[in-house]
């Protein structure tokens, strides 16, 4: 597609020397979201170059004394993508597969989704190459511990605050805490959110997210004309984001027919007990073992009979290979980047509205912006509160999404982008280059 009239082309540019052009990752799926939003920037089209190359990158060696006495290393990453609308906000996640490539995609994809909801905030990912399963929680204490010190001199209140992402939580939030402020010789709350409530964590922060998914979900399914109530749902993940969103829509009078996480996959036509499930997970770590569904086999998973499907796991999950199987009308993007660009376009071509991640997850985003503003003013809010303000921002920002689709003719996620990227381009374009 060509730049419309008056746009300058976009210089083309060799790909940074870290990465492999052929094995981009995570990062070259985030790269053809941005050439697809290319030609509706205008004149902002010429500071898209800003967009396609993170600001700062710290890889850092995390060394610490196991429980045995032996010494291991462990590869960690900080990847700040775009600092224009603000410090940086984004998840640090400890997991095996964590790779550089993802680290920058996840940032970038919360420079998208903290602009496409107008908070204050750029983007910015963090994450361990570990297995936290394989560590005692000594071990877990000692590494983020070392991590925090190790990318101290980026994070801070006002300048990168980082927040729970895969595999970790509060007490990994709390620890993170405690050494930064450790290391600054004064408490310092507002370094990260997503912190115990006692902490000066934000109630309502927990559900935010799933929260987030439920609410995108019913306003695509009013001007879709799809009824929630007797709905068929279908969801990947069941912890803190499928958990909370398939509760709230069988509250909704929806039915959870299929479930699926690394522990297995289980189906009941007739709607699983979403609390007797949760309550399941919590003591047993997954859904595999639960009485009240049958297994199925994990490939079938896509292929079920839904009218909704909600991807809330790991990204890169719907591909090019079984976006042909879904035949739900609706997918609400709870996880970060769960459908390649292939995909994208097979579930376009069928008529399956796709709600992207970059708005439908990007309720924790939002109530971490609620927490830091309690944080900073030590003053903070009743749930009902937190909610009910989660619940306008995500309605008025999908609502103004919505209306760029029509007007554009394209995919939510290109009008998600549309927005965000505008919004961050000309933040970028009024700060001009210093010096």
């Amino acid at each position: 597609m060509s730049n419309p009239v008056g746009a300058p082309a976009a210089q083309s540019h060799p790909l940074p020397s870290y990465l492999q052009a052929d094995h981009l990752g995570p990062w070259g799926n985030y790269l053809q979201q941005v050439d697809r939003v290319t030609p509706y920037l205008g004149n902002l089209a010429r500071w898209v170059e800003t967009l396609k190359r993170p600001k700062r990158i710290l890889i850092v060696d995390v060394p610490i004394e196991l429980d045995n006495g032996t010494i291991a290393h462990y590869e960690g990453y900080r990847v700040q993508h775009n600092l224009s609308r603000g410090p940086g906000k984004g998840g640090v996640r400890f997991h095996q597969d964590v790779t550089l490539s993802e680290v920058m995609a996840l940032s970038a994809w919360m420079s998208v989704k903290n602009a496409a909801v107008n908070v204050p905030y750029g983007g910015a990912k963090g994450g361990i190459r570990v297995d936290p399963k394989k560590l005692s929680m000594g071990e877990l204490e000692r590494l983020t511990r070392r991590y925090t010190s190790e990318i101290g001199l980026l994070i801070g209140p006002s300048k990168d605050i980082p927040a729970p992402d895969v595999n970790t939580n509060g007490q990994v939030m709390a620890w993170m805490m405690d050494t930064y402020s450790m290391n600054v010789g004064a408490t310092a709350t507002g370094v990260v959110t997503g912190k115990p409530v006692d902490l000066g964590g934000s109630l309502g922060r927990v559900e935010a997210t799933g929260r987030g998914v439920f609410t995108v979900g019913v306003e695509a399914a009013k001007l879709t004309g799809l009824a929630l109530d007797g709905a068929r749902v279908a969801v990947q993940g069941f912890g803190n984001v499928g958990g909370i969103a398939a509760k709230l829509f069988a509250e909704a009078g929806a039915k959870v027919v299929a479930v699926q996480d690394h522990t297995g996959t289980i189906f009941n036509s007739k709607g699983v007990d979403v609390p007797a499930l949760l309550a399941h997970v919590k003591t047993r770590g997954g859904v595999g073992g639960f009485a009240g569904a049958e297994v199925m086999k994990a490939e079938e998973f896509w292929g079920v009979d839904c009218e909704i499907l909600i991807p809330a796991a790991l990204e890169g999950q719907i591909t090019k290979d079984n976006a042909g199987q879904i035949k739900a009308k609706l997918v609400i993007e709870g996880a970060n980047g769960p459908t390649t660009t292939e995909a994208d376009d097979i579930l376009n071509d069928k008529g399956v509205l796709v709600l992207p991640d970059v708005i439908a997850n990007a309720g924790g985003v939002t109530v971490s912006y609620f927490e830091w503003v309690q944080d900073f003013s030590s003053f903070f809010w009743s749930e009902d509160e937190i909610n009910a303000r989660l619940v306008r921002i995500m309605q008025e920002a999908f609502a103004g999404i919505w209306q760029v689709a029509q007007e554009h003719k394209v995919s939510l996620r290109t009008a998600t982008f549309i927005v965000a990227c505008q919004r961050i381009l000309h933040a970028r374009e009024m700060r001009g280059l210093y010096p």
